[in-house]
């Protein structure tokens, strides 16, 4: 079932705000959809009388700004925040069985700055246990049998539900990136620390991102502009970036018809003009690898050492696992993966340099969803541009023999945002 209604962002955005599309029409077409679409795929968690709350914001928004002209770009569009931040009026489980009163904190100050752009929290979306593998209840919308990815699954499903136009999710190996793949969106994780993470539950402070879920990129662009500190216009382009493709042990980790399908989209922007070249990078990523995770874990283990104490017996077992293996993980250890984290941006850094690289391209995941709600899939192909806090965006690809979504991820470098999203609009017509 597809919606009566604009579910692209910054078209939404513009109807809404000029007035050619109410919110009264808006929120009674979007209830009348949103009651039949959550209830399989539950990307949002429960919640009571939703629309009636929501027709109450919205005639403070409309009380507030009569004037169209006056009205704030995001005027009446309604947004799903992951279950990690804090959202006032709303309490944050974390997807987890601790009480929330040892969960409250201040609102996160990406919601707030959403909120104040004139959005409407149409409620909170479904997230693994403190955004880890321990999956929650939602369904990828292309197949109720399969993974949505983690750990922003309501988040990404959401999205490619059409339930909303646009989604607050974290990611902190492959979080956003992976199940944007899984499920057919825009998935953007920006250069690390650009959009806030105060107010939001930490699972890892260093390699924690937030990012945003859309149906296209510039919709995606539209949020970060409004979310990133320190955002720059980019003055339009016909210039082609010039494409890099990491090959060697990491790109051995994607799977034989995920790495033939990006193989064929390389090849999609060769004949289309593009500059590809590849080259063998991170050597030592099995390393890496573990670097990432052993920091992860050490992390998680100091955030959760209070609730873990008091509450061990209420976290599921792959979280409780995290946490135990991050008590035994040596101060030095931790020194060296953030050493590790710092050399490998350097690297990459200074191989686009010296090879003109502008963009890397790989896929966004190993394959296609998973079948089964008992994991959330792989995020190793996500790994590195997260453990070295570049910029990286999903953008949908086409689709596996099984139907589901496959995705070419984009990385750039040190924040080159605004300049990556701008070539993305470019790639993203010729891949999907």
């Amino acid at each position: 079932m597809s919606p009566s209604f604009e579910t692209q962002l910054a078209s939404l955005a513009q109807s809404l705000r000029s007035g050619n599309l109410t919110l009264t029409d808006y929120l009674a077409r979007l209830e009348a959809y949103f009651d039949e679409k959550n209830e399989p795929v539950q990307a949002f968690l429960p919640e009571e009388n939703r629309f009636d709350r929501l027709r109450q914001e919205a005639a403070a928004l409309e009380a507030q700004y009569p004037e169209p002209s006056a009205r704030p770009p995001l005027y009446g569009v309604p947004i799903g925040v992951k279950d990690i931040f804090h959202v006032n009026g709303f309490k944050t489980q974390a997807g987890s069985k601790l009480p929330a009163d040892s969960l409250t904190g201040p609102e996160a100050e990406s919601v707030t700055r959403l909120k104040q752009m004139g959005a409407l929290v149409l409620g909170k979306t479904v997230t693994t246990e403190f955004a880890y593998f321990a999956p929650g209840a939602t369904r990828n919308p292309h197949n109720l049998e399969h993974t949505p990815g983690g750990s922003s699954s309501g988040s990404a499903a959401a999205v490619a539900a059409h339930l909303c136009p646009l989604t607050l999710g974290t990611q902190t190996v492959g979080s956003v990136v992976r199940p944007a793949s899984f499920c057919g969106v825009v998935g953007f994780k920006p250069t690390s620390g650009r959009i806030s993470t105060a107010g939001v539950i930490p699972l890892s402070p260093t390699l924690d991102h937030v990012g945003v879920f859309t149906q296209d990129v510039a919709g995606a662009a539209l949020a970060a502009s409004i979310l990133c500190a320190d955002w720059q216009v980019v003055a339009p382009t016909d210039e082609r970036p010039r494409l890099g493709i990491p090959t060697g042990p990491y790109l051995d980790r994607v799977g034989t018809e995920g790495l033939a399908h990006f193989q064929k989209t390389a090849s999609k922007l060769t004949q289309a003009g593009f500059t590809v070249q590849s080259m063998a990078v991170m050597p030592d990523f099995d390393q890496i690898y573990e670097a990432h995770m052993a920091l992860m874990a050490a992390e998680a283990a100091v955030v959760h050492q209070d609730w873990f104490g008091q509450f061990g017996d209420r976290y599921r077992p792959k979280t409780a696992d995290l946490i135990k293996r991050g008590q035994n993980v040596s101060p030095t250890l931790i020194e060296a993966a953030r050493t590790s984290r710092e050399n490998l941006r350097d690297n990459l850094q200074t191989l686009m340099t010296e090879h003109n690289i502008d963009l890397w391209i790989s896929p966004a995941a190993v394959g296609t969803a998973p079948a089964g709600l008992d994991g959330t899939g792989d995020p190793v192909m996500n790994l590195p541009w997260t453990f070295a806090g570049l910029p990286a965006l999903n953008l949908p690809s086409g689709f596996g023999e099984n139907g589901l979504p496959l995705g070419l991820q984009l990385s750039g470098g040190w924040y080159t945002d605004e300049q990556m999203l701008a070539w993305a609009e470019q790639i993203a017509e010729l891949v999907k």
